[in-house]
């Protein structure tokens, strides 16, 4: 059976939009899939395992706390030796032990459960310090403060104070890790135990270390001054105890391009781009150019543009020339536009021929209001003053829309626009 189609043009509109709606989206109306984030970084396991023991030992804290809070001392103290230990106590810990949303807490617990057990009823006098016996002892996730590594080395600098106290060893306090020390600004060598590039040793005991900057492009130093320099950074040269700046434009020590220019700067330089006149230069400007490049020619010191519309450069027929910055361009003379690679005459719009047939009577009536077409009219017109700006302004006086001469003249491009 054919489908029903409503009579009239409103109801089958509006038939024809309910039955859009009800069709799936399409893949332009479909909401985007939120931005793919990358997963956040993994835990090691030593630190889940301190976290896990830090929850488990709160949890002892709770369970005392919320169980026994006053009243009679002999009677808490007869039932809370019994619930000390207890597997009643030992349950309600674990239940509190890992939050809903860390995976990793619930994975280490399943893993590590019976070890817990064994150490709730069996370990914990002979090893009071979970944290110690589980994740350093039996799991062999962590190693002491001030080591790292499998085997749980000293860090450089010793246990005591890794890296001298100025830095981080990497891995201190787990299984992994390089032990190498990420030392602060400042700070350097392997333990951290002498200054970094650009500082000197202000102060120095037998525990303690104090570096301060050189002066700016110092790359080593005596002192804080510009005379204290011992050796410069990249870009600046050691002279008479100062670091002076080395223009590597006047040097050849800059690697610019063809079409590029040397620029110093403070301890470095730029490559900047020639302008568009040269082909290769010497420096910014169309005066500084080696050559001119095609569409320039020189012009005293400079490279200015060639105008090419001075010579007859555009052999299409009712086309112009337009000169632009080391070319041209080939463009429809006013009143013609672009069609299929030629240039052919525009159109005159249709509310222009409505105008140029308006008598004096009628002119006077469409202009009060009054005239039936004249909202039709006065419509057309916006349209096609936005694609003709400035059409009835000049074409329309020039016609003479009450004239016979302009009658005949629509009459002729009505006719012509109709063959």
């Amino acid at each position: 059976m054919a489908p029903w189609l409503p009579k009239g043009l409103v109801p089958a509109v509006l038939w024809g939009l309910s039955l859009f709606l009800s069709l799936p989206d399409p893949i332009w109306l479909q909401p985007s899939p939120p931005p793919q984030s990358s997963p956040p970084p993994q835990p090691h396991p030593c630190h889940t395992c301190r976290g896990l023991v830090d929850s488990f030992n709160k949890g002892l804290e709770r369970t005392i706390r919320d169980n026994f809070g006053g009243g009679n001392t002999a009677w808490e103290e007869e039932k809370l030796s019994k619930y000390k230990d207890s597997e009643t106590r030992l349950v309600e810990v674990l239940e509190g032990v890992c939050s809903k949303s860390d995976f990793e807490c619930h994975r280490l617990l399943e893993l590590s459960e019976e070890l817990v057990e064994s150490w709730w009823f069996h370990k914990q006098q002979e090893a009071p310090d979970l944290f110690q016996w589980l994740c350093s002892d039996s799991l062999k996730l962590c190693c002491p403060a001030g080591t790292f590594g499998p085997s749980c080395l000293p860090c450089p600098g010793g246990t005591e104070r890794p890296c001298g106290g100025y830095g981080q060893c990497e891995g201190e306090g787990t299984r992994g890790g390089s032990g190498q020390c990420d030392c602060q600004a400042g700070y350097g060598g392997e333990a951290c135990g002498q200054c970094g590039l650009g500082y000197f040793e202000a102060e120095r005991n037998a525990s303690h270390l104090v570096c301060s900057a050189c002066f700016g492009p110092c790359a080593r130093c005596s002192g804080p001054e510009e005379s204290n320099c011992l050796q410069c950074k990249k870009g600046w040269a050691l002279h008479h105890l100062k670091c002076v700046d080395i223009d590597e434009c006047g040097t050849e020590g800059a690697n610019c391009g063809a079409d590029q220019f040397c620029v110093n700067t403070e301890g470095s330089y730029e490559c900047r781009d020639c302008a568009k006149a040269c082909l290769g230069c010497m420096g910014a400007g169309p005066g500084r150019c080696k050559k001119c490049s095609p569409g320039y020619q020189q012009v005293g010191s400079k490279c200015l543009d060639v105008d090419e519309c001075e010579t007859e450069v555009c052999p299409g027929e009712n086309e112009q020339c337009e000169n632009t910055e080391g070319g041209y361009r080939c463009i429809c003379a006013e009143g013609y536009k672009q069609m299929e690679g030629i240039c052919v005459k525009e159109q005159i719009p249709g509310a222009f021929l409505i105008l140029t047939y308006l008598t004096p009577e009628t002119a006077r009536r469409w202009r009060s209001g009054s005239h039936p077409h004249s909202n039709y009219v006065k419509t057309k017109m916006q349209r096609d003053e936005a694609t003709f700006p400035g059409l009835y302004g000049k074409q329309v006086a020039e016609l003479g829309s009450q004239s016979r001469q302009g009658m005949r003249l629509i009459h002729s491009r009505r006719a012509s626009s109709q063959r």
